[in-house]
């Protein structure tokens, strides 16, 4: 009887419902179709009561009740679908929506087994349409910040929704829906337009974001990579190649470095292929332009070992050089930095220039770590040879003490192994005769202890302490061995021409008249210099500065620092290069002499795998051509493409 009753009342609902289907607008329709389900579930849950079943929901009589007399009403559920979908539209436009209809409602359809077909495909689709076109629409219109947030934005929106209301089926197929139309399909446009951007300014948090958004779309993480592989490519090489900016080059290259691995930690999660791709970058770029940042950065290094470096605590030296061991491991032509590196290392040593022994050790042993002992080994040799100076020294000033005529001139003298240093070009001077006899005399004290050894004087390395009297007092002079050469004439007279001077001295030309510019236009000036002027002229007098007046008692005239010149440069670069035909010469021989008989292509591989420098396959045939002129091998007379040793 209660359950005809019930059918009665239900048919009764359905009937009004079609009516009013007509006469109410969308929203009220759905609160009075909830109210309807309300109803109906209390009414089959008291209904059931009395069956002895008891349930929130409506058990399946009632369910099937409900879905034959309203839900099968095709108006009834286009009506019902259609104002739920308004509803989540005007959520999504900004307004705000009774969640709770919508979530009984869709809890309605869920029940009666109806969710999937009647709401959620059309959900979906209506979904797809509304991205699809704020994608293209704010792509155009907002910047990449502004839109990468507001995808986020977005993202959240739709995770609220199906805790609130959707189904959690949904979730999946909707996520991937706003992913898909508002990153997905944008992915080369968004970093195309923003990448550069973002990383040029450092934009750690909007990065961080397109790392995180980009990793949940298919083929995100791998394009984002080419990306920011290409980016690194393209702001190092511009660094490298521009030669305005060779003075800054390595600095910039440290701080480039330093900005892209605190991207790669924070913002791309220690992201392994990332890191690869960021090394992989920085070698390309920086063996673009060839030889250049090499010597550039043992430049640098100089600069920062060098005595009056007063910027960095030995901490921080240790820090900087650690930073440079990583730029100079992705230098191919490593020979060439060793070259101007070992140029520096020597100035340092000799001239007492160095800011620490213990941060020069330091990175000579980051240098042998990384490079090996041969790498190393003459400019360790640099170093044996400053310690056995001394040893020496304190044998000679013994040695002195016992000669009959003690000098009144103290000699220090550092004794250098050729092939450890670099090659200096030889300069005849003319010594005043204390000193050539005082040369004698060392030369006898060393050869009595290393006979058959030869001893070739550096006069441009020498440098002396001259005592002066002037009319303010006595002064200690700190001066090069040129200087010292051009100060002592004025024990002899009063004013000498350019002329005279350098007949008197033997000072070659060039390194002359910066010699007198020092001395006569610096800050110490010790001469006077007739006409004045800055330069120094063919003509000029020079006489001695009685007046001269200085706070210090000693004074350090600095020689006028001639900037390396190209054709120093260019000397290095060039020895660099004999000594890699040297190289590829020896490494031909000892593989040929091993395997006796090989084709060329196995030959150029081998090579490849010894040498330790870039090299050009047409260099290497170069070479083979030279060693086959020369009798070492020779071509096979049927293959000529084959080698045979010849012993």
């Amino acid at each position: 009887m209660l359950l005809l009753n019930h059918m009665k009342q239900l048919r009764q609902v359905c009937e009004d419902h079609v009516q009013l289907t007509e006469s109410l607008d969308n929203l009220s329709f759905l609160k009075r179709m909830n109210r309807c389900w309300q109803d109906h579930c209390r009414q089959t849950v008291r209904f059931d009561a009395l069956s002895f079943s008891s349930s929130i929901v409506p058990t399946d009589t009632g369910l099937e009740l409900f879905r034959t007399h309203i839900v099968s009403d095709s108006a009834v559920q286009k009506r019902t679908v259609d104002g739920i979908l308004e509803q989540i539209e005007l959520e999504r436009n900004g307004e705000t929506v009774d969640r709770s209809l919508l979530r009984s409602l869709l809890g309605m359809l869920s029940d009666l087994q109806v969710y999937k077909d009647s709401f959620e495909e059309r959900f979906l689709t209506e979904t797809n349409r509304l991205y699809a076109a704020e994608g293209q629409r704010l792509m155009q219109e907002r910047d990449v910040p502004e839109y990468l947030h507001h995808v986020a934005r977005r993202l959240e929106e739709e995770n609220d929704r199906i805790v609130s209301y959707l189904d959690q089926s949904t979730q999946k197929p909707l996520i991937s829906c706003v992913e898909k139309q508002l990153l997905g399909e944008h992915m080369t446009a968004i970093l195309q337009k923003g990448l550069s951007t973002l990383l040029d300014e450092n934009r750690v948090t909007e990065l961080a974001l397109l790392y995180q958004l980009f990793s949940k779309v298919k083929g995100g993480l791998l394009t984002l990579l080419q990306f920011w592989r290409d980016y690194i490519k393209s702001f190092g090489g511009e660094i490298v190649c521009t030669p305005e900016k060779d003075k800054d080059m390595v600095q910039e290259l440290l701080d480039f470095k330093d900005k892209m691995d605190n991207v790669a930690q924070s913002c791309f999660t220690r992201n392994e292929g990332f890191i690869n791709a960021m090394k992989e970058a920085f070698e390309t770029f920086i063996n673009k332009r060839p030889n250049k940042p090499a010597e550039l950065i043992a430049k640098y290094v100089d600069s920062k070992l060098r005595a009056g470096n007063k910027e960095a605590t030995e901490e921080e030296l240790e820090r900087i050089l650690d930073k440079i061991m990583i730029i100079f491991r992705f230098i191919h032509g490593k020979d060439v930095f060793e070259a101007f590196y070992k140029k520096d290392l020597a100035k340092r040593l000799l001239v007492g220039k160095s800011a620490s022994v213990d941060a020069e050790k330091s990175m000579l042993s980051k240098l042998k770590h990384e490079c090996g002992a041969a790498f190393t080994s003459k400019l360790e040799g640099m170093f044996k040879d400053m310690e056995l100076s001394k040893d020496i020294m304190i044998q000679f000033k013994q040695y002195m003490q016992n000669q009959s005529e003690p000098s009144n001139i103290e000699l220090t003298v550092n004794i250098l192994t050729m092939g450890y240093w670099p090659s200096y070009t030889p300069m005849e001077v003319h010594l005043p005769p204390e000193m050539v006899k005082l040369q004698e005399v060392f030369k006898l004290f060393y050869l009595g202890k290393h006979s058959g050894r030869k001893l070739q004087w550096q006069p441009t390395l020498g440098h002396a302490v001259l005592k002066a009297e002037f009319k303010e007092g006595k002064k200690e002079l700190q001066v090069s061995l040129f200087q010292t050469l051009v100060l002592l004439m004025f024990n002899e007279g009063e004013e000498f021409s350019v002329e005279e001077i350098r007949a008197a001295t033997g000072i070659e030309e060039g390194e002359l008249r910066r010699t007198l510019q020092s001395l006569a236009c610096g800050k110490a000036r010790v001469l006077n210099k007739n006409p004045r002027g800055k330069d120094v002229e063919d003509g000029d007098r020079f006489n001695f500065n009685n007046d001269f007046k200085h706070k210090l008692f000693r004074i350090k005239i600095n020689q006028i620092q001639m900037k390396e010149t190209v054709e120093e440069q260019v000397s290095t670069t060039e020895r660099v290069f004999q000594d890699r035909q040297y190289q590829i010469d020896a490494a031909v021989v000892r593989i040929m002499k091993m395997r006796k008989t090989l084709s060329h292509n196995l030959l150029v591989s081998e090579l490849y795998n010894q040498l330790k420098f870039p090299v050009k396959p047409g260099d290497l045939k170069k070479r083979i051509e030279s060693l086959i002129d020369r009798d070492y091998m020779e071509r096979d007379k049927e293959t000529p493409n084959q080698y045979h040793y010849v012993a």
